[in-house]
């Protein structure tokens, strides 16, 4: 009865809107890691790739990259790109404060304004309710955004100092078409969007007024699981994605790997199961060799708060802190970064109450830090029962602090 009357209460509140996509053009370079990896494009080769880089005791990546371990290559990769992005704002007028929305593995920027059921799972609809406007974009290499080499242009760097581009053009207010310049900024991330945003912080600290990591833990033991869990298959096996996109992207097969990696058992309707896999989007060889190439800390100096997954609690910072804040959210079933038990900490030697917690001793000059772990939510949160409560934690949290 709690979870279809959250749903109903979500429905309703998020009638007023105003959206119109945007493309924005982007100058960009980053130092890339230089792979011996031909692009996987046969069942055999992307299954060898995975279980390569899955083996335990053995860096995946490093295996695979150009140069010994003392003399790894990397080069210089630049080019001008387009992203693909979605500006909402409420029918009132633009808030204050813009969120800047990077999705995850296996999605689009639609993962933040998921359709099913009138947009009943839409995180944007919550924010346009508490008066934000949103900047949802779909991840260079992905979606509508332009498409690169998939191993050796993808990669996380480059994905990184795109939303850097993104993040400076919205906040000089000249995003197209949009002239409104906002008072602050926000950034939020799902899983692979959070590890961007992470790095984002720790490269540029004072580039945001708060970050929310969702679907996010700095413990790194559970990413085979996930490589394995989703049972990748080359892209030129799925019909629809095969007219998109070159060999060396990889999508789930099925349903079954979508619902390993990203559904908590019971806590889902299938019907978003099946609509979710329907419009899933594969990954790039090179984005998935590098999502772990992110500093081991972050200077952002403001409070940081982590939540995964179900019911949620949040903390309101001393009105003399910084407004800053940092929020992380990740789920109790979460499979990548927390191997289905956030509350098992046998992989951190019970150095932490819970493995999101743990993620506090990488934001050493955070004013504040809580980390929330909901029950029985998968990693795909916002396709969980639970959306709801984390939707708006996730607003009062923001509401309160920046």
């Amino acid at each position: 009865m709690l979870k279809s009357g959250l749903i109903l209460t979500l429905a309703a509140v998020a009638s007023a809107r105003h959206c119109q996509n945007i493309t924005v053009p982007v100058s960009i370079s980053s130092r890339n890691g230089v792979f011996d990896l031909a692009p996987p494009s046969t069942n055999i080769e992307v299954t060898n790739l995975f279980l390569r880089t899955a083996w335990p005791g053995n860096n995946g990546t490093a295996s695979v990259l150009k140069g010994s371990l003392r003399h790894v290559q990397y080069k210089t990769v630049s080019g001008e790109y387009k992203l693909a992005a979605t500006y909402c704002e409420p029918d009132d007028g633009p808030g204050h404060t813009l969120q800047i929305l990077t999705h995850g593995v296996g999605f689009d920027r639609s993962y933040w304004d998921f359709p099913f059921g009138s947009y009943n799972y839409s995180y944007v609809n919550r924010a346009l309710d508490a008066g934000y406007s949103t900047l949802t974009w779909d991840r260079l290499g992905i979606g509508h955004s332009s498409h690169g080499d998939p191993v050796n242009e993808i990669q996380i760097f480059l994905e990184v100092a795109a939303l850097k581009a993104l993040t400076d053009i919205a906040r000089h207010g000249q995003l197209c078409g949009v002239s409104h310049r906002f008072d602050k900024t926000v950034h939020l991330g799902h899983s692979f969007g959070s590890a961007m945003t992470y790095a984002l912080t720790a490269s540029h600290p004072n580039i945001t007024d708060g970050i929310v990591l969702t679907g996010f833990s700095q413990v790194p033991q559970f990413m085979a699981y996930f490589a394995l869990g989703a049972n990748f298959a080359p892209v030129g096996e799925n019909d629809v994605l095969a007219r998109q996109y070159a060999a060396g992207y990889v999508a789930p097969r099925d349903s079954i790997g979508v619902h390993i990696n990203f559904f908590g058992p019971g806590d889902f309707d299938p019907e978003v199961l099946k609509v979710a896999t329907q419009t899933g989007q594969p990954a790039a060889v090179g984005e998935l060799l590098t999502v772990g190439s992110v500093p081991k800390s972050s200077e952002f100096p403001g409070p940081v708060m982590i939540i995964t997954g179900g019911k949620c609690r949040h903390v309101v910072p001393n009105s003399t802190v910084s407004a800053q804040l940092t929020k992380l959210i990740a789920a109790d079933r979460d499979i990548p970064f927390c191997g289905g038990n956030c509350m098992n900490t046998m992989a951190i030697n019970g150095s932490a109450p819970n493995l999101v917690e743990y993620s506090k001793g990488s934001f050493k000059k955070a004013c504040a830090f809580q980390a929330t772990v909901v029950p029985n939510a998968g990693h795909g949160l916002n396709y969980n029962y639970n959306a709801p409560d984390v939707y708006r934690a996730i607003t009062d949290f923001i509401k309160a602090n920046v």
